[in-house]
């Protein structure tokens, strides 16, 4: 990211970092498994055959005493024929007729497919059975003007096992807590083009990961069904789970001029430059030839601007423009589990830290900041070199001739054709970038068929070692200390993506940017 911001730092004027949308869910664990259901049962003692007639009281129950505090308040209850139907959109609606500064603004009921229990009449084994499967059943959408995370939803499920979601928009926290330090800002949304001091702002936004986030959703699943211990029982708590997290970093410009100059050409660049290899580097995994997943890459015309999209195994990094003069880097992570992370396993002390899986609890959210975090700043980092400000004839002219290093003289290269062009589209592959290079990592690319024998792997070798000379003698690569890896330079960097773009660009492409 540093590069990024070096680069444009006479446009740019401040980079803000944090989580833009984070859904949580709740969970009662107990209840999530059949033989937890049928214990839950036998407490409660509900024969099967009356499950029916239990499961319509408890839920008529919860629905009286979550909408209690909308009727005590005289707010808005709405029904949606539809689940289609943008409950953000219809929310802001009720809002805008029936104004309120603060607390519940309204709630919205809508019949939703979840994952709920059913008694099962088998035929076969003549008896019940209790099973756990895909129904649909009502929910509750509970829109809120927050004190301290602004506008914000809560939604239960009215059926067993009541799973509950909560959503909190970061940029919302941030204006709330600006406003309380006194910070000037200007707002676009859920951006801010303008802050009067961005390096406090960077700090209030920090304060977001640490809240104490258990303690905090457990008050939101008070108010969405205050009877809970009557329904089901006090030692009943919910477990919960970042389910969807967003983390955007946002370099703003001076000016959108500034970010419209070089806007087009960063997404042109990021969609034919940025392979599958590279997708995954942004994520923070090395490419394997066992990958079983899927890479995608895709940009969409939207009416504010372009965007692009990289994903896989639904974790992607994006790019979009807000207000005209913000660039956004925005890293979303579904599945966790795909992402390992360095940490204790529970129980464990905390210096027993091994790799694994990143979890899904809220435990592990301040890992999840880090892992976007680093996402967003390989992005940018990436995107530093597809912009330059030189034409390509004038960045390739000085390597295509001649020069003298130690007395020797090394030939120009020649980045059109032969092993040249293949040599310099693989120095600047992903997994390079990592861990750097060796001389038998280029040959086993450049001369797959040399390795039937140890002399033709010989003569591979010396071809290699040649070539790696030409490139550190023009600077595109250099040798690590105390290693036989090579590493690629910032120059070779800005060289290999240059030719990568004039690789996949048409001539119809060109012609227009020539233009």
């Amino acid at each position: 990211m540093q590069e990024f911001i070096r680069k444009f730092e006479k446009k740019a004027s401040f980079v803000l970092s944090g989580f833009d949308r984070v859904l949580f869910r709740g969970l009662l664990r107990a209840l999530i498994y059949p033989d937890g259901m049928k214990a839950h049962l036998s407490r409660k003692d509900v024969p099967r055959r009356l499950f029916g007639q239990h499961v319509e009281r408890t839920t008529e129950a919860l629905k009286q005493a979550s909408l209690a505090e909308a009727k005590a308040l005289d707010r808005p209850i709405r029904y949606l024929a539809s689940s289609r139907v943008r409950k953000e959109a219809e929310a802001r609606k009720l809002l805008a007729s029936d104004p309120v500064d603060s607390g519940l603004v309204c709630v919205l009921t809508c019949v939703e497919p979840c994952k709920t229990y059913e008694m099962y009449r088998n035929r076969e084994a003549k008896r019940l059975e209790l099973v756990y499967r895909e129904r649909k059943c009502l929910h509750l959408y509970h829109y809120y003007l927050d004190p301290c995370f602004g506008w914000m939803h809560a939604r239960i499920q009215t059926w067993y096992p009541f799973h509950i979601q909560v959503c909190i928009n970061g940029r919302e926290w941030l204006a709330r807590r600006m406003d309380e330090a006194g910070i000037a800002y200007t707002r676009h949304e859920n951006s801010f083009p303008v802050i009067e001091d961005p390096v406090r702002a960077q700090e209030l936004m920090h304060e977001l990961v640490a809240q104490d986030w258990p303690r905090v959703l457990d008050g939101f699943a008070h108010r969405l069904n205050p009877a809970h211990d009557e329904l089901l029982a006090p030692h009943l708590r919910y477990y919960w789970t970042a389910h969807q997290t967003e983390w955007a970093t946002d370099v703003a410009f001076t000016s959108s001029r500034g970010l419209q100059h070089i806007y087009p050409q960063l997404v042109w660049g990021a969609i034919t430059a940025f392979s599958s290899r590279d997708v995954l580097r942004f994520l923070g995994k090395q490419y394997q030839c066992h990958f079983a997943g899927e890479v995608t890459s895709h940009y969409r015309d939207r009416p504010e601007g372009l965007s692009i999209r990289h994903q896989a195994n639904n974790n992607g990094v994006k790019m979009y423009d807000k207000a005209g003069r913000i660039l956004r880097i925005e890293t979303t992570i579904n599945n966790p589990a795909d992402i390992t992370v360095y940490r204790p396993k529970q129980g464990d002390e905390p210096k027993q830290a091994t790799r694994a899986a990143l979890r899904k609890g809220v435990c592990d959210l301040s890992r999840r900041a880090n892992v976007s975090q680093r996402a967003n700043e390989r992005y940018l980092d990436a995107l530093s070199h597809l912009d330059t400000d030189q034409p390509l004839g004038r960045l390739l002219a000085p390597m295509t001739k001649r020069v003298c290093r130690s007395g020797t003289v090394y030939r120009g290269l020649r980045p059109w054709e032969g092993h040249d062009l293949a040599l310099l589209a693989l120095i600047q592959r992903p997994e390079y970038h990592l861990g750097g290079f060796r001389n038998v990592d280029i040959a086993c690319d450049l001369y797959p068929r040399h390795h039937a024998s140890s002399h033709k792997r010989r003569a591979a070798s010396a071809r290699v070692s040649y070539r790696l000379r030409l490139l550190r003698a023009h600077g595109l690569i250099r040798k690590q200390h105390r290693s036989r890896r090579y590493r690629i330079t910032k120059k070779g960097q800005e060289v290999c993506a240059a030719l990568s773009l004039a690789q996949h660009a048409t001539v119809q492409q060109l012609t227009a940017k020539a233009a």
